[in-house]
């Protein structure tokens, strides 16, 4: 007697949940480069009304020429910064940095222009700092603070005059009383609005990092998993080729080829051997075994055919819905992991709903859609808020919840989804979304126009 033993398969490759962390750390820098650009523009707009008021309003001379000469690099520069943006790629501390000490270096010389430190709108560096310790880490806010306190302490002995006395006891009449107002309301009024966005753009990026690392966790254990199927389908293949093969010369016996009832039993063992190794290659695929050794060119009409009549011959349901609403037929390519991934879903309606279990296919020109239904109890909030996540489960033994888990993972390898949610009449829908795109077969027959 010969045996076959299984070909070795290797084992699953996981994501890089780094290139993942890295493209949410990039989308938190572009948005906060876009709120310090944006910051920037009020920045300018309220220095040119602020000049013009003062100059043209309350009488008091300033070098004009000199202060839009520095508004307008202040616009030249934000503009650059607005390509830089455009162009979506990551941005660095070390460049929000550099934008801080030019807007830093901006307001030191409009200050130097217009009376240093007894110009009220000195306060507005309050603003630069705060903004600082939002964007930036460790030694960058601190040099900004440094050195935002060594500008304040030379214009304190370095500037041009302005003649404004710090009459505080005139109130509104007194212009210095005026001036403090409006910065400390523009200083209130912009750290509220962009300390807030930022906080936002923050707390997603921390979002996006955590369901990362989820990610990560969730596929190295389906690492683990596809470690060990593989592991147990070698060690399981050659007795069950063994016993198959034994099978198959119990039948052929004469002495046993003339009993009905041995004959029948033995068809069994060999379709229950059969069982094992389908159970051991699904098992090896949903673990996250690359697709394409099992592949075979089929079309979602009759991929979903075949996959309806091969799991109502190996399970039992009192009645069973299917509605095929596929009207564009479409070639596919079909392996055993897209069926193990609705295997999964359907014998877990069924353990809901051993009475009624329903599926219904439908597609569009961009997704198949498989809605799977139930009469069951549903899910639970606790395991509908996390559905898909390993071991949660309504059937209370160990080990349960992993099927709607790998069909999960699976789906989302294809960029597909699966979602779960209560009926209101009573039950449970389970919908798989699955890109043409990643399942189509593409037509490569000649063209034979040209001949």
């Amino acid at each position: 007697m010969t045996s076959t033993r299984p070909s070795s398969r290797r084992p699953p490759r996981p994501l890089r949940p780094l290139s993942k962390a890295s493209s949410a750390t990039a989308t938190a820098g572009l948005k906060n480069l876009q709120q310090l650009i944006q910051l920037r523009w009020i920045a300018v707009v309220g220095q040119l009304l602020t000049i013009e008021t003062t100059h043209y309003i309350l009488g008091m001379p300033l070098p004009m020429r000199e202060m839009l000469t520095i508004v307008g690099c202040m616009a030249i520069f934000n503009i650059v910064s607005l390509v830089r943006w455009r162009t979506r790629r990551s941005v660095h501390d070390v460049e929000i940095f550099i934008g801080l000490l030019i807007d830093v270096a901006a307001l030191t010389a409009q200050l130097y222009l217009s009376g240093g430190i007894s110009n009220p709108f000195v306060f507005l560096y309050v603003l630069q700092i705060a903004v600082g310790a939002m964007l930036l880490r460790g030694s960058y806010i601190w040099f900004i603070v440094i050195l935002t306190s060594a500008c304040v302490v030379l214009l304190a002995q370095h500037s041009k005059p302005l003649p404004m006395a710090p009459n505080m006891h005139e109130g509104w009449a007194s212009p210095y009383v005026l001036g403090l107002l409006v910065c400390f309301v523009l200083n209130a009024i912009l750290v509220v609005i962009f300390i807030t966005r930022i906080s936002r753009n923050l707390r997603q990026r921390d979002a996006r990092l955590a369901a990362v690392r989820q990610r990560a966790a969730e596929e190295e254990h389906i690492v683990r998993m596809g470690l060990l199927a593989s592991g147990a389908a070698h060690e399981l293949g050659t007795p069950l080729a063994t016993m198959a093969v034994i099978l198959g010369d119990w039948r052929r016996i004469p002495a046993l080829a003339t009993d009905p009832v041995l004959q029948e039993e033995i068809a069994e063992m060999e379709a229950q051997v059969q069982r094992c190794k389908t159970i051991v290659s699904g098992i090896l695929l949903s673990a996250g075994e690359t697709r394409g050794e099992d592949s075979s060119q089929t079309t979602a009409c009759r991929f979903l055919d075949t996959l309806v009549q091969d799991w109502r011959a190996t399970r039992s349901v009192d009645q069973f819905v299917f509605d095929n609403h596929i009207e564009d037929d479409r070639p596919m390519v079909a392996d055993a992991t897209l069926e193990q991934m609705v295997f999964n879903v359907l014998d877990n309606a069924r353990d809901a709903s051993p009475h009624w279990v329903s599926l219904q296919a439908r597609s569009d020109a961009e997704v198949l859609r498989i809605v799977v239904s139930d009469r069951g109890p549903g899910f639970s909030a606790a395991v509908l808020k996390q559905i898909g996540t390993p071991y949660q489960s309504t059937k209370g033994r160990p080990g349960g919840g992993l099927g709607l888990f790998l069909s999960m993972n699976v789906a989302r390898t294809l960029g597909g989804t699966v979602a779960a949610r209560n009926l209101e009449g009573g039950g449970a829908e389970v919908t798989i979304t699955i890109p043409l795109a990643a399942i189509a077969l593409q037509d490569k027959r000649p063209n034979h126009h040209g001949h």
